[in-house]
């Protein structure tokens, strides 16, 4: 069993995914080739917006929305404590700071209420300019814009939706990848939607600033490759990584339906045995990861251990909060600024989940958490 079959994905889509890497391989045109303006198009009409601009990955796509609103020194970002390090180590690179703020603990997702909070404590503060709001949609379920969109618009913010493991999900009918004044998203492999390699994608539908992050990507060019009217970066997408990409897109609604039907079916067999992620009324879940919450941090530990022992993959994401990172150690942050991200990162565990996935796979998972439980509390009982 894998944690996520791209090889079993791979088989299904071969002939597709064959011709496209040929077709490449031919042509001669192996960075920003025709296929790459082509997905572009593809992308931006599936998520709703008037652009997308493709680039090498996730991380560099993050970074180009901060350096098009001129993100600097002196500037207050704020991110969500439960994500992956890339979310804040974008702000970083572009000299501001990162404001942790707590998730909520059933969606996994950037709370309102402490990012309201954070913000009017940055504000009294009065040594950093608040600028943005990173919202994260966790394992691919879409994050709180209604209420995140109130918050900036009080405090004139832009909002920068981190849809790396949120392609394809919805909240009330619209995409993921469009909740965002500039919304970005992660090729890598494992996610949703991966090539086979790195690469990711900024959308927006403000044409300035698609133009400078356009001209970013390319080494900061002007009306062409040898005019550099501003300092860049190198973050130009593959063209077969593009070709790629097209095939598994036009699979990627049957796909989508596959992933959520495991998930309703994991969900059916574990609702009274652990507890079960959430996906709230209107909203549509990618699933790039499906995570259950133990009771304790033994506990998870050991039923990861179980689960290997039975050759059966899990992962933990994250095993530590962005406030206690090592990284941001300078910040002098308190161990208890997030609460509730500290709590998660002791008892989340994530379960084999894909499109390609069989129900039999699914109850031999369920089976083992169950065996694993129903063990543990027998012990509990005679300690008793």
């Amino acid at each position: 069993m894998r944690f996520r079959d791209l090889k079993r994905q791979y088989q299904v889509l071969k002939a597709g995914i064959d011709k496209a890497i040929l077709d490449v391989a031919a042509s001669g045109a192996y960075i920003m080739g025709p296929q790459v303006k082509e997905l572009e198009r593809e992308l931006a009409d599936y998520v709703g917006t008037r652009h997308c601009i493709s680039c090498a990955s996730g991380t560099d796509a993050l970074t180009l929305a901060l350096k098009a609103w001129g993100i600097k020194q002196g500037d207050a970002v704020f991110v969500p404590d439960f994500t992956f390090f890339a979310s804040a180590e974008a702000v970083s690179l572009e000299g501001a700071t990162p404001i942790f703020v707590d998730v909520d603990r059933e969606t996994f997702n950037i709370d309102p209420a402490d990012l309201a909070d954070k913000i009017e404590a940055t504000l009294r503060k009065g040594d950093l300019t608040p600028k943005v709001i990173i919202a994260v949609d966790l394992f691919g379920l879409p994050a709180n814009y209604p209420a995140l969109r109130r918050i900036a618009r009080k405090h004139n913010l832009h909002i920068l939706e981190d849809g790396a493991q949120g392609f394809g999900g919805t909240l009330n009918g619209k995409r993921n990848c469009s909740f965002g004044d500039i919304s970005t998203t992660s090729f890598f492999p494992g996610k949703p939607l991966g090539c086979y390699g790195d690469g990711g994608a900024c959308f927006t539908d403000n044409d300035e600033w698609a133009a400078l992050m356009d001209s970013y990507r390319m080494h900061g060019k002007g009306s062409s490759k040898y005019e550099n009217v501003r300092i860049g970066m190198n973050s130009r997408m593959d063209t077969i990584q593009a070709s790629i990409l097209q095939v598994k897109l036009k699979a990627f609604a049957e796909e989508l339906a596959a992933v959520n039907k495991a998930a309703a079916e994991y969900t059916a067999r574990l609702t009274d045995i652990v507890e079960t992620p959430v996906v709230p009324a209107g909203c549509l879940s990618s699933w790039a990861q499906y995570t259950v919450k133990l009771n304790s941090k033994p506990e998870r530990d050991g039923l990861q251990a179980y689960l290997k022992g039975q050759e059966i993959p899990s992962m933990v994401y994250y095993p530590t909060p962005m406030h206690r990172q090592k990284a941001y150690a300078n910040l002098g942050l308190s161990e208890s600024e997030c609460p509730v991200a500290d709590r998660l990162c002791d008892t989340v565990l994530s379960l084999p989940v894909h499109p390609y996935i069989s129900s039999e796979e699914i109850d031999e998972v369920c089976d083992a958490i169950e065996t694993f439980l129903h063990r543990e509390k027998g012990d509990r009982k005679e300690k008793e």
